[in-house]
């Protein structure tokens, strides 16, 4: 949930709250640009429930980062490396603004990059991704034929959140549904790779 913080007279700002973790309660700030939406506090946490036993020490790429809830919650819980990938230019220097509130950490990897680029050239193996791109832009048909050909492996855990009209987009035969859930507009998915 986006709360209202003090901000100039130009830029209206919000914040993201770090549920758990190292840096437990600690908000960040974020922009309040059309389209950027990040993952409530509601859904994050019931996420981070399911992947409990498996985000620490583990590789994760957030593809969409947006907002970087879900990086910066895999980085404060653990997670081995976290890697975000964001496109739009005043976005990611946000991020970069936080990964300093942070203290800089070093496995918290920010590209400036096309994450569908990202996908065709990178071959790292991530144990989680998190999948929240753009609402209305259909961009999950673009992305679910290239992770059959991304570097993922067995027992991969790839989270989807997306607008419930567009719930019934397929994913690659090699995902099974794990956990599911709805909120609001909102539905929000887990699955496991089965290679």
């Amino acid at each position: 949930m986006i709360q209202r913080v003090k901000s100039s007279p130009q830029k209206s700002i919000g914040s993201v709250r770090i549920i758990s973790g190292l840096h437990k309660g600690r908000k960040l700030p974020v922009l309040n640009k059309e389209g950027l939406r990040p993952t409530t506090d509601r859904v994050k946490e019931t996420l981070f429930n399911w992947l409990m036993f498996d985000i620490r020490d583990s590789l994760c790429l957030d593809l969409f980062a947006g907002s970087g809830s879900l990086g910066f919650e895999a980085y404060s819980r653990g997670a081995k490396n976290v890697t975000m990938c964001e496109l739009e230019k005043e976005t990611y220097n946000s991020l970069l603004n936080c990964k300093k509130l942070l203290g800089n950490p070093s496995n918290l990897d920010i590209k400036n990059c096309d994450s569908l680029k990202f996908l065709k050239t990178n071959s790292v193996k991530y144990d989680v991704i998190f999948l929240d791109p753009p609402f209305r832009k259909d961009i999950l048909q673009e992305v679910f034929p290239l992770l059959t050909e991304f570097a993922t492996h067995k027992d991969t855990l790839v989270y989807v959140e997306q607008e419930i009209e567009n719930e019934l987009i397929t994913p690659p035969s090699s995902f099974e549904l794990y956990k599911e859930g709805k909120a609001g507009q909102v539905c929000y998915k887990l699955y496991k790779v089965n290679m």
